[in-house]
């Protein structure tokens, strides 16, 4: 028996020997190692909590620290001789547990070699433990100043973040070419990607900034309005339907692509009450959309009203706000607008004052400042703020006003200087509402005109853009897009963004080349080329228009110049008639006699004698029913000279 295991002892020996030489490795034949599941799990277990008790202790420790105010120096042979503590303690339970298996718990042991000293307190403070290799001993760099680093750079981020005026995007613009004459309405889609103009040559022009190359062209013009000036033009909240107002009584609402959605209906002018009239009696000056009804859009107009329709009764207006002074006569609202939630509606009178209702109490107003502007003066824009507190109004008596709705009796700021021309010159907020928007009026060749920005709180001028050589009349600042739109006194829209505040809009048609024009050289269609077919079933290869305009020249039919007009009655065998009349038909298919007939009555009697001889036209016609002429015969006693019996006698 002896034999047989040491016979295969050396062969096992012999066999892990082939195997090792083969594979590389030796080791073959070992007992599996076995672990105990519950032992491990007891094991972590205390250590987590072991773990757990030292940060809790560290942590008193250091608020101790702290509350004596001691230096950071006594802090490292504590932390030190903690973690040497841990580091023993670790030791001696995992000695305790080799026994059992537990070599899984190193994972929560501190791995790699030691802290440097003079990083302790500093792993001290930390929650978690250090990754990577140890920092060398000498070495005090970024560590030191990081924090200060980048709290210098926060605190610069905040003062860009901070200072509104850094926000302006004002370092790109383009320029659209509405028309020569003043551009007196502006209006963009909620989304942004369609803006409208109006001015005083009636037209209205869409512009598609995602349709649109570097040539800046409009895809659409139209005149709603026939011959009057646009006075407002605004989308939805939907963006689907748009307001059209002009100088006549009706507004009108377009859709997207310039058709005619809807016409108010127009008042009867004898009616002296208003509220009794269907609709407006004099000219629009403006009007707006609800910010939050899709179908609810306002006008005002010279007739004194303010009145309310909705886009599915045509017929008659919803609701009429009548403004009046103070001694109750009926003053004109040069300008309207909704607050921000709906629920005000606010108009500026020529008498110079604001009078704000509630929108569902049309008889008396809910705000009144009697005084807010020069009488006389068109105050041209008001607008809220996006907060809803704040009211800015632009008066014609070149001021821009503040206002608090909850404390309307005297405006919060204003400014002064601001010339105005125009009866709609606008005012809008900053899209972070800490900005006040507003252009400046100047005449022909005396200037140009400037956007300025005021700030919020403090009412300074704090920016402003040299726009063009005329007058700034309409300025919109689009939130989503962050771009302002400018339009001017000289028929140009000016779109202001920055490549990297500035979202899509006028960054879709700057990147776009002009699209090449097609010239007379092109082929009038695709052919197919077909160069080994038999030439009775090859097609002709087709020319290019150039050579045919020549080809053509050379006919002398193609080629043939038109007749010069007769002046004359004919030439040329000519006849000089024009027009589709009957008589220019016969004069064209009839010979032109010229034949003197100088004697009309041997003209007439020409025919007679044939006529008699051989009757061919009436006579046979009458040939039955023709009464035989009897007549008197002429007796021989009376002269022939002398009169008739019956000539003499009295009728």
């Amino acid at each position: 028996m002896d034999s047989k295991r040491g016979d295969d002892a050396t062969g096992k020996t012999s066999d892990d020997g082939d195997i090792a030489s083969v594979m590389g490795f030796s080791g073959f034949g070992k007992k599996a190692r076995t672990f105990d599941l519950d032992a491990i799990f007891e094991q972590t277990r205390r250590t987590a909590i072991e773990r757990s008790q030292h940060v809790l202790e560290e942590r008193q420790k250091e608020i101790e620290m702290k509350e004596e105010g001691e230096s950071s120096k006594s802090v490292k042979p504590t932390v030190q001789s903690q973690r040497e503590k841990a580091a023993s303690s670790r030791v001696q339970k995992s000695d305790s547990s080799s026994d059992s298996g537990s070599d899984s718990d190193s994972d929560s042991e501190l791995i790699g070699p030691p802290v440097p000293p003079q990083h302790a307190a500093q792993q001290g403070d930390d929650d978690d433990e250090l990754v990577g290799p140890p920092l060398p001993p000498g070495y005090t760099g970024s560590t030191a100043h990081s924090d200060d680093d980048d709290d210098e750079e926060g605190e610069a981020q905040d003062d860009d973040d901070d200072n509104p005026v850094k926000r302006i995007p004002d370092t790109h613009e383009i320029t659209l070419q509405h028309g020569t004459k003043t551009v007196s309405a502006l209006g963009l889609d909620p989304s942004g990607a369609r803006l409208v103009s109006g001015g005083y040559d009636y037209d209205v022009r869409f512009w598609d900034f995602a349709g649109m190359d570097q040539a800046l062209q409009a895809f659409r013009s139209l005149q709603p309005c026939e011959c009057h000036q646009i006075k407002a033009l605004q989308y939805s909240i939907t963006g689907d339907v748009m307001l059209v107002v002009s100088g006549n009584a009706q507004a009108k609402v377009l859709d997207r692509d310039g058709f005619s959605v809807m016409e108010c209906v127009k008042g009867d002018q004898y009616i002296v009450d208003m509220a009794n009239t269907k609709g407006h009696t004099a000219m629009l000056n403006c009007g707006c959309w609800h910010p939050k009804i899709k179908e609810e859009f306002m006008t005002c107009s010279n007739d004194g009203t303010v009145r309310t329709w909705d886009l599915n009764s045509e017929k008659k207006h919803k609701s009429v706000f009548k403004p009046r002074s103070f001694q109750g006569k009926k003053v004109i609202p040069t300008c309207c607008t909704y607050s921000r939630d709906g629920k005000l509606i606010a108009a500026g009178c020529q008498d110079g004052s604001i009078q704000i209702w509630d929108r569902n109490l049309s008889v008396h107003t809910k705000f009144h400042c009697r005084q807010a502007h020069t009488p006389g003066s068109d105050t041209s824009c008001l607008s809220f703020s996006y907060d809803g507190t704040m009211l800015a109004s632009r008066g014609g008596d070149d001021t821009l006003k503040m206002w608090d709705i909850r404390n309307f009796r005297k405006p919060v700021n204003g400014v002064s200087g601001l010339t105005n021309y125009f009866s709609m010159t606008d005012c809008c907020f900053s899209p972070d509402d800490k900005l006040l928007v507003t252009g400046t009026s100047v005449k022909k060749d005396e200037g140009n005109g400037k956007l300025v920005f005021f700030d919020r709180i403090s009412f300074q001028r704090v920016y402003e853009i040299d726009v063009t050589n005329a007058s700034v009349v309409r300025c919109l600042w689009h939130p989503k897009l962050n771009q302002i739109m400018v339009g001017t006194g000289n028929g140009l829209v000016k779109v202001y963004y920055d490549p990297v505040k500035s979202h899509r809009g006028a960054k879709l048609c700057v990147v776009k080349s002009k699209r090449k024009e097609k010239h007379a050289e092109a082929l009038t269609q695709d052919y197919i080329i077909t160069p080994h077919a038999l030439p009775m079933f090859r097609e002709a290869r087709q020319r290019s228009t150039r050579k045919q305009l020549e080809k053509d020249r050379l006919d002398p039919k193609k080629s043939h110049k038109p007749e010069p007009p007769v002046s004359g009655p004919g030439r040329g065998g000519r006849v000089a008639a024009h027009g589709g009349t009957l008589s220019s038909f016969i004069v064209k298919n009839i010979a032109l006699d010229k034949t003197d007939d100088s004697n009309p009555r041997e003209a007439i009697l020409r025919h007679a004698k044939e006529a008699s001889e051989n009757p061919y036209w009436i006579a046979p016609a009458y040939t039955q029913t023709q009464p035989e002429p009897m007549f008197a015969e002429e007796s021989e006693d009376e002269e022939p000279d002398q009169e008739p019996e019956w000539k003499k006698r009295k009728i």
